[in-house]
């Protein structure tokens, strides 16, 4: 185990660095985990993407020189509303918060920001991440969907990209992986399929799913949960070297 894995606690949400930590190790790039607070069916809890997203970040941040920030756990939900328990902010405040924290780290010497976002909702970040260009602090948003094809192909994760939408085999299999007292029973016999959803933006996550599940996670198992994250710290390696300079 790495010493920055050693200084986090369960579950890997909250990093534990003392700033002559920070300053000892001179990193230059910044991972900004972003979740949400959504419901994820009956077995799976709120926190499920920021969970994910701080697996992410913290498999990245022991493996790559880089400062790891604790996560933004709300986030643009509103497909989710029908469900009790789900949070949401607006697009606009997620994008000022990102913005925010991009201009604190610039004003503190680190020239560069990963955000690891959780969340397919959050289609603002990448607004935020194009506006960086020339702004003084140069920004990436990971995964993209290359980096989870290629993590999917590699663990061997059976349903497509598209019909494992939410709750399905891949987050569960993260979740068996990194966080297992945190299912609840049912994922075994929770699989739904719900491939046409042309209009899941306007009439929401309820119009194509009771239980709040379209995926199979009956499929999904620690170790598939294991190889995706493997797959993803070596993904995210390309992002390192793009903002550190070493690729034009």
């Amino acid at each position: 185990m790495s010493d920055l894995a050693s200084r986090l606690p369960v579950g890997g949400v909250l990093p534990a660095d003392t700033t002559e930590d920070v300053r000892a190790r001179g990193a230059r790039i910044a991972v900004l985990p972003i979740g949400s607070f959504e419901q994820h069916g009956p077995y799976l809890p709120l926190v499920t993407d920021t969970v994910v997203a701080c697996a992410v970040a913290r498999e990245a941040a022991a493996a790559y020189p880089v400062l790891l920030l604790p996560p933004l756990t709300l986030s643009c939900s509103h497909e989710h509303a029908a469900w009790p328990g789900t949070v949401s902010i607006s697009a606009a405040t997620l994008y000022a918060v990102v913005r925010d924290i991009a201009q604190s780290l610039r004003r503190s010497g680190v020239g560069a920001l990963i955000l690891v976002n959780g969340h397919g909702g959050n289609y603002v970040l990448r607004n935020v991440v194009q506006e960086s260009r020339g702004e003084g602090l140069r920004m990436a948003l990971f995964p993209g969907s290359a980096d989870w094809d290629a993590a999917r192909a590699r663990a061997g994760v059976e349903t497509s990209a598209h019909s494992d939408m939410h709750a399905g085999e891949l987050e569960t299999s993260i979740l068996l992986h990194t966080n297992p007292e945190l299912l609840r029973p049912g994922h075994e016999s929770a699989d739904l399929i719900s491939d046409g959803r042309g209009h899941l933006l306007t009439l929401g996550m309820d119009a194509y799913t009771e239980s709040g599940v379209i995926g199979r996670p009956s499929l999904a198992t620690a170790a598939k949960g294991q190889e995706l994250l493997a797959g993803l710290v070596e993904s995210f390696g390309a992002y390192v070297s793009l903002l550190s300079g070493d690729e034009a």
